[in-house]
């Protein structure tokens, strides 16, 4: 059984997975990889970090496990105050990262319709 297209985002491209999701928005220019470090963003590749008020969210998609309820994620394309544009994935339900989660509903959620 096809698991169902769910959209969240209107004018986004709809992603069936969390690989495709990666290869999509890296194919659009969210290039660099986040990792969340307590308080603040980290550019993996700079080591560059950025607090809430310094990021956006341009976009996210959620996925739902086909055969497990609990394999949620969700992925944030995110963009800083100075340009670089990026991903950062996050567990979704009660495996979210509580830290990340009070992060991020600091950022100025920003996406586009």
């Amino acid at each position: 059984q096809k698991p169902q297209r769910r959209d969240y985002r209107m004018s986004h491209p709809e992603y069936m997975t969390m690989t495709e999701a990666l290869k999509g928005l890296r194919s659009r220019g969210f290039i660099t990889n986040f990792a969340f470090l307590h308080d603040a963003f980290c550019a993996v590749e700079s080591g560059k970090t950025f607090k809430p008020e310094e990021l956006s969210i341009r976009e996210h998609h959620r996925f739902e496990g086909i055969s497990d309820p609990d394999d949620e994620s969700v992925v944030y394309a995110v963009e800083t105050h100075d340009g670089l544009r990026g991903t950062i994935v996050d567990a979704y339900g009660i495996y979210a990262n509580s830290e990340l989660e009070a992060f991020l509903e600091k950022v100025d959620m920003q996406e586009e319709r």
